[in-house]
C-alpha cells in the first residue's frame, strides 16, 4: 500500500479557436490543498510499487483537502519529492476545488482530467466544462474541447474545434457565460448587489469570436 493515498474501501483537435480567460485579482485556489494527504475510495485498487502508482477503479472518489475528484478510473502517481499527479477517466470525470479565502468553488467535468500538484494545474480534455460558483450560485461557465486551469495564476485557457462539435454547437466554438461585476458595488437593475465575484476578463480572440 502506498504512503500517499489512504484507501478506505478496498475491492467492494483544422484550426482550433483558443481563448484565455483571466481572473484579474482573483483569489487563488485553496493553498493548503497541495500539502494535505490524499484519500481514496474505490471498488478496486492495483498498486505498482516500482512506479509508485496506484490505479483505482469503480466509482472512485478522491479527496485532498477541499479537492474532490470522481471518475470511473483514477491513476495516482507520486514522485520522489512528494508531488502527486492524477489522471481521471470517467463518463465524465469530475473535479471540484475551493478558492482560497472566499466562498467560491471551481468545478469541472471532462472525459479525461489531469491533476498536477507540482505545477498546480488541472487539464480537462474531451467535452470539457468549467464552472465557477459563488456559494451555491453559478457565476461563470465555459465549455470547450480542452481547458487548462492554473491554480497559482488563476488563468485558464480554452481550446475549441472539431472535437468540440455537438448538435447544439455544430461549429465547435468555445462558449462562455461570464457574470458582470457591478461597478462600485452598485446594485444592477435596482436589485440588491451581491458580493462582487472575481473579475473575469476575456481575451481579444474570444471577443472576436463573439462578433
Amino acid at each position: 500500500m502506498p504512503a500517499f493515498p489512504t484507501f478506505r474501501r478496498a475491492l467492494p483537435w483544422t484550426a482550433c479557436l483558443a481563448a484565455a480567460l483571466w481572473c484579474a485579482g482573483a483569489a487563488q485556489a485553496e493553498k493548503a490543498d497541495r500539502s494535505l494527504p490524499l484519500n481514496a475510495e474505490a471498488d478496486a485498487l492495483r498498486y505498482d510499487d516500482a512506479r509508485q502508482t496506484s490505479v483505482f477503479t469503480g466509482n472512485v472518489v478522491i479527496t485532498k483537502g477541499s479537492i474532490v475528484i470522481r471518475g470511473a478510473q483514477v491513476e495516482v502517481r507520486q514522485d520522489a519529492q512528494g508531488n502527486q499527479f492524477g489522471i481521471v477517466n470517467g463518463s465524465p470525470g469530475f473535479f471540484r476545488q475551493k478558492r482560497d479565502g472566499v466562498d467560491e468553488f471551481i468545478e469541472g467535468t471532462a472525459q479525461r482530467i489531469e491533476y498536477d500538484s507540482k505545477a498546480d494545474t488541472v487539464r480537462f480534455a474531451g467535452s470539457a466544462v468549467l464552472k465557477r460558483f459563488k456559494g451555491t450560485q453559478l457565476n461563470d461557465e465555459t465549455t470547450g474541447n480542452v481547458i487548462v486551469y492554473n491554480n497559482t495564476s488563476d488563468v485558464f485557457t480554452v481550446d475549441g474545434g472539431i472535437a468540440n462539435r455537438t448538435p447544439s454547437n455544430p461549429t465547435g466554438r468555445v462558449r462562455a457565460m461570464l457574470t458582470p461585476v457591478p461597478k462600485d458595488g452598485a446594485p444592477a437593475g435596482g436589485t440588491p448587489a451581491p458580493t462582487p465575484p472575481a473579475n473575469l476578463r476575456s481575451s481579444p480572440q474570444l471577443e472576436e469570436g463573439r462578433q
